[in-house]
């Protein structure tokens, strides 16, 4: 089953329901989908996530062992 026709099939099922509760749920859904937790983030946070991802693709990364190792001494 491709995209549109899930599209059509969940319209169809959404104009034939009369349960405003079943609406008000799928409303929830679909506007909670839209807000990315990206864009809740403040920049700093989106920096520093940005650099820890940056320091892994440059292969710098620790061991979880070696790391508590490390720090519990």
């Amino acid at each position: 089953m491709n995209i549109q026709t899930v599209k059509l099939e969940l319209l169809r099922k959404i104009i034939n329901t009369e349960n405003l509760i079943v609406l008000e749920k799928i409303t929830r859904i679909i506007q909670n989908e839209k807000s990315d937790f990206w864009n809740k983030l403040s920049k700093e946070e989106q920096d520093e996530i940005i650099g820890g991802i940056e320091e892994l693709d440059n292969g710098e990364k620790y061991d979880y062992e070696e790391f508590i190792n490390k720090h519990l001494k």
